[in-house]
């Protein structure tokens, strides 16, 4: 069943982040009424009338933003979601009282009909097969944050229907992380692939993301409600992601190292790490890189359908924005 344009207020907290500006630019384009609750300005500056700023560790200027707006769609994204300089899991507040404090604003908001709540596949390390939705086991201080926002979730007895998602590796325009790490990287040809092995991730372009979103919303009850999705693409052989981004970014394939020479570079990094400088390859990195993340897609592809963009439309939109974005820049 197809939601009613004029009756959709969409409230997205986060919405000045990676995934939440794509939303925010899906729900603009379909003409529904939407609002970002953000403590940031947007990235896209073109979303700057659709923008409240507001902390949502303030739980009565939240509630009052609430109010506000009167949602009837709430997509709680806003939280802290980097996983190096952290030292205790209050440095994740944001992901778990900020949460608790989304959850307290939806329970007195009898406008709001359905809610998503964005949790992160690192609630279990990557290579862990979880047994059930509630079977974790996470790597760092941010899983474990996560692990946070979904019991509380769970626990919170919402009226309103209520799911949980949690991103794979979201990749695609507006990524400033990416910008800045990955394919700057690749541009200045520093990239090098660990050996020959083929390699298998759980990516989702961003695109395919909102996309899946937005059948959550649309998905008849039942469907949805109380569940827990992963959201993202099919797993794909990561050298084949790297090569089409190469590809179009340098014209040629991404170069290749035996393992035990990348194993050395990580080292190597760990120890700069230590002394506070940045290096672009750590034993954490190398790791994630080399091992293999399959997992279970079919519960959203069964909801959403096969993804709206293909991985070629993917990598040719990112890199049109990445080339817009270096246009951009002064000289």
């Amino acid at each position: 069943m197809e939601l009613k344009i004029p009756e959709v207020r969409v409230l997205i907290t986060g919405g000045s982040g990676f995934i939440g500006t794509n939303l925010v630019d899906f729900f603009v384009q379909k003409g529904i009424e939407v609002c970002n609750i953000d403590n940031s300005p947007p990235l896209n500056p073109k979303h700057v009338a659709y923008w409240y700023r507001q902390d949502i560790l303030d739980g009565k200027g939240l509630l009052m933003a609430f109010k506000k707006f009167v949602p009837t769609y709430v997509v709680h994204l806003a939280a802290r979601t980097d996983i190096y300089e952290a030292n205790s899991i209050e440095d994740y507040a944001a992901n778990t009282v900020g949460t608790q404090n989304v959850l307290l604003a939806v329970s007195q908001t009898p406008s709001i009909h359905r809610i998503i709540i964005a949790s992160s596949m690192l609630v279990c390390r990557v290579g862990y097969a979880p047994k059930s939705d509630t079977d974790y086991s996470p790597p760092n201080l941010y899983g474990q944050s996560k692990v946070f926002t979904e019991t509380i979730t769970r626990d919170f007895n919402l009226e309103a229907p209520w799911t949980i998602i949690r991103p794979t590796t979201i990749w695609g325009p507006w990524s400033i992380r990416y910008r800045d790490e990955f394919f700057s990287v690749l541009r200045k040809g520093w990239y090098i692939h660990p050996g020959k092995k083929r390699i298998m991730k759980t990516y989702g372009y961003v695109g395919n993301v909102v996309h899946q979103i937005n059948a959550i919303l649309h998905a008849p009850m039942p469907q949805v409600n109380g569940k827990t999705f992963y959201v993202g693409d099919p797993p794909l052989d990561l050298r084949e992601w790297v090569d089409g981004f190469s590809l179009l970014i340098r014209g040629q394939s991404v170069r290749e190292a035996p393992l035990a020479f990348m194993r050395l570079l990580a080292w190597i990094g760990d120890l700069l790490g230590k002394c506070g400088i940045r290096f672009p390859l750590t034993g954490f990195r190398l790791g994630n890189m080399t091992a293999d993340n399959v997992l279970d897609m079919s519960p959203i592809l069964h909801i959403a359908g096969v993804g709206f963009y293909t991985l070629a439309n993917g990598i040719e939109e990112t890199v049109l924005w990445l080339n817009d974005e270096v246009a951009e820049k002064p000289s």
